[in-house]
C-alpha cells in the first residue's frame, strides 16, 4: 500500500512540475546554463593530458547534478512541512513512508530530464566523449541509480532540520564548498592531498568520478588519483551513503512528523505572512 501511494504520488508531483511554467524554467535554466559553460570551456586544453576542460568537466557536472539532488529534497521537505503537506501526509495510513517515496520518485524523475537535457546537446557539442561503448552508459546507469539512492535520503535527513524554506541558504554553501573540492570543474589532483581527502568523504566526488569513467576514454584516467577510476570503491562509498541515508531518514522523519501539529503550521504561516507584510 505504501510503495502504491508513494509510487502515484510521485508521478503526480513529477507530471504537475512539467506543466507549471516555474517549474519547467528550472528544469531548463540550469542545464542550458551549464551547457554555456562547457561549451565555453571545450577548447581549453588541461595542461599536457591531451583532454580539454570541456571534455573532462561534462561528466562531472552529471554528477553534480546529482549530487544537488539533496538540496532539491531538503528544500521541497521544508515547504511541505511549512505549509502543511507534512501534516496531512502524517494523518493517513503508512502516510511517511508513502511521502518519502513519492518525493524520491518526483525529485528523481525531475532530476533525470534535467540530466537529459544537459546531456544530449552537450554530446553533439563536446567532441572527444567515449559515447559509443555500451559498457559507458551501463555504468552511467548505475553510478547514476546509486548516486541517487544515496543523495536523496540524505536530502530529506537534512530537509527535517529546517523550519523554512528562508533557511535552506545556510544548506547551500557548504554543498557549493563540496563542489568546488571534488573535481568537478578541474580535476582533483591539482588540489592538496588533505583537501583531496575530505572530498573523498562525500558523494559529490564519487558521482563526478563515476559519470567520468563512463564517458570519457581510459586515457582520461591518468588525471585521476592513482591513475584509477576505483568502480569498487565509487559502489563502496555510495552503497554506504544509501544505507546510511535509508536508515536515518524514516527515522528522522517520524519523529519530525510527531511534533508537527495544526498549532506549529498556522504559527509558521503567520510568521511568513508578517515578512511578507
Amino acid at each position: 500500500m505504501a510503495w502504491h501511494a508513494g509510487w502515484s504520488r510521485g508521478l503526480i508531483e513529477l507530471r504537475q512540475s512539467l506543466t507549471n511554467a516555474g517549474d519547467l524554467f528550472n528544469h531548463f535554466f540550469w542545464p542550458v546554463l551549464m551547457l554555456i559553460a562547457t561549451y565555453f570551456l571545450r577548447e581549453v586544453s588541461f595542461g599536457q593530458s591531451g583532454f580539454t576542460l570541456g571534455v573532462l568537466a561534462l561528466p562531472s557536472i552529471l554528477g553534480m547534478n546529482a549530487g544537488m539532488a539533496m538540496v532539491s529534497m531538503s528544500q521541497q521537505l521544508t515547504a511541505d512541512r511549512e505549509d502543511g503537506t507534512l501534516l496531512r501526509a502524517k494523518a493517513t495510513p503508512h502516510g511517511m513512508v508513502g511521502y518519502l517515496l513519492g518525493k524520491i520518485i518526483s525529485v528523481a524523475g525531475g532530476l533525470i530530464i534535467d540530466l537529459a537535457i544537459f546531456l544530449i546537446p552537450a554530446m553533439f557539442l563536446i567532441s572527444g566523449l567515449s559515447i559509443g561503448d555500451p559498457g559507458s552508459w551501463l555504468t552511467l546507469l548505475w553510478v547514476l541509480a546509486l548516486g541517487l539512492m544515496a543523495s536523496l535520503p540524505i536530502g530529506a535527513v537534512l530537509g527535517s532540520v529546517f523550519v523554512s524554506v528562508r533557511s535552506q541558504g545556510l544548506l547551500q554553501l557548504p554543498i557549493l564548498g563540496l563542489i568546488a573540492i571534488s573535481g568537478i570543474f578541474y580535476p582533483i589532483t591539482m588540489l592538496p592531498e588533505w583537501v583531496q581527502g575530505i572530498a573523498q568523504v562525500f558523494p559529490i566526488y564519487w558521482l563526478g568520478l563515476g559519470m567520468r569513467s563512463a564517458l570519457l576514454p581510459d586515457s582520461a584516467v591518468a588525471v585521476e588519483i592513482g591513475e584509477s577510476w576505483r568502480h569498487l570503491e565509487t559502489a563502496g562509498l555510495l552503497g554506504l551513503w544509501t544505507v546510511l541515508g535509508l536508515i536515518l531518514a524514516p527515522i528522522v522523519l517520524r519523529r519530525m512528523a510527531r511534533r508537527e501539529s495544526g498549532s506549529s503550521v498556522a504559527q509558521r504561516r503567520e510568521k511568513a505572512l508578517q515578512r511578507v507584510g
